[in-house]
């Protein structure tokens, strides 16, 4: 049994001291399976990449391949839902205590409601309520009509790490609009501790201390580079906003997303609201 977690995990020193015991995280944005886009390339790589997941404190992942722009064509739901499949059986012969559920990573696309209602994109853990966008990175475009198109069709989008989009972040605004109108916002774990730069890493901050921030997940694309950073994001999170803030972010609202739940705000946690 390769570095097993147990069910119950103390994350932190304090917990501990307070046995107080918390479920593993759950990871709703991971490129984990192999040969789909550029994460692994290999089945081997990528149990190596579940091997690192499991070690971070992770029990639940979503994989959630490209789709769309420059991957146009490469999967299906029907694709990802087999690659899924075997992953979880290899995982589970092997005795890993980790849980892979479909999803997928959408660019952003006028063709994505037609796509979802023919079944080729699925949803995160494939539950028909979240849809994982990604927005380009090269100019910034008003995704407004499109987020109330998802809506009206029953699926809430959940915007991915923002905090990584220059064009974006420079048009903050619109995010605070987004949100405000039911949009939710994922930001990376490695973000939050500086992997992705330091304006990458400011602007994380920002939108958790602004409130926008529903999700963390690690974006992992394998074991060594772009690599889960959960449990030190979780500590990093506890550390500046408490313990709940932290638990809300990267445990409960994840867990309550691939239930296909609605999620819980920020706003009963904190009210610090700061300028970027």
């Amino acid at each position: 049994m390769k570095n097993q977690i147990r069910a119950n995990t103390l994350l932190t020193e304090d917990a501990a001291q307070k046995e107080v015991f918390w479920k593993p995280f759950t990871d709703i944005h991971c490129h984990c399976l192999p040969a789909f886009d550029d994460g692994p390339t290999t089945l081997n790589q990528s149990i190596s990449l579940c091997e690192t997941l499991i070690a971070d404190g992770i029990g639940t992942v979503v994989a959630t391949p490209h789709f769309l722009g420059a991957y146009d064509g490469n999967a299906n739901a029907a694709t990802v839902r087999e690659a899924v499949n075997c992953l979880n059986q290899i995982l589970w012969e092997d005795g890993m205590g980790l849980t892979v559920l479909a999803g997928a990573e959408v660019r952003v696309d006028e063709r994505i409601c037609q796509l979802l209602e023919d079944d080729i994109i699925p949803t995160i853990g494939d539950g028909g309520q979240y849809i994982l966008l990604e927005l380009p990175h090269e100019v910034f475009i008003d995704i407004d009509l499109l987020l109330t198109e998802l809506s009206s069709g029953g699926i809430t989008a959940l915007i991915g790490h923002p905090e990584r989009n220059v064009p974006l972040m420079q048009q903050s605004n619109m995010l605070f609009k987004w949100v405000e109108n039911g949009a939710l916002l994922q930001i990376t774990a490695a973000s939050l501790i500086g992997d992705y730069g330091p304006e990458a890493k400011r602007s994380a901050w920002y939108l958790v201390a602004n409130n926008l921030v529903s999700v963390v997940a690690t974006d992992a694309h394998n074991a060594h580079h772009a690599c889960p950073r959960m449990s030190a994001a979780f500590t990093l999170v506890a550390k500046q906003f408490g313990e709940e803030l932290a638990r809300l972010l990267c445990i409960e609202n994840p867990s309550r997303i691939v239930a296909g739940l609605d999620i819980k705000p920020t706003l009963e946690n904190h009210n610090e609201v700061v300028n970027r």
